[in-house]
């Protein structure tokens, strides 16, 4: 199931390899992690306030790495297992 969801972030996350950054360098907004987690935006606020989802925020904005995501994902999935 990660599989698919990597695919779909993958798909909808584009826009920045335009200025040559890396993929995984790739800096995710809020809504894009949420449709990447499929979880609503107050999920991934509630996450990155609480230092459980890797973020930063940058003035009154959270930022992602999308590399964090893929990671903290993977790390998840390990633990339920």
């Amino acid at each position: 199931m990660s599989l698919v969801m990597n695919s779909d972030v993958s798909a909808e996350t584009t826009t920045q390899s335009e200025t040559g950054a890396s993929r995984d360098g790739e800096i995710l907004t809020v809504m894009e992690v949420a449709r990447f987690l499929r979880v609503p935006k107050s999920t991934v606020y509630k996450l990155a306030r609480g230092g459980e989802l890797p973020a930063s925020k940058i003035g009154k904005h959270w930022r992602f790495l999308r590399r964090d995501i893929h990671e903290w994902m993977h790390s998840r999935s390990k633990h339920a297992a």
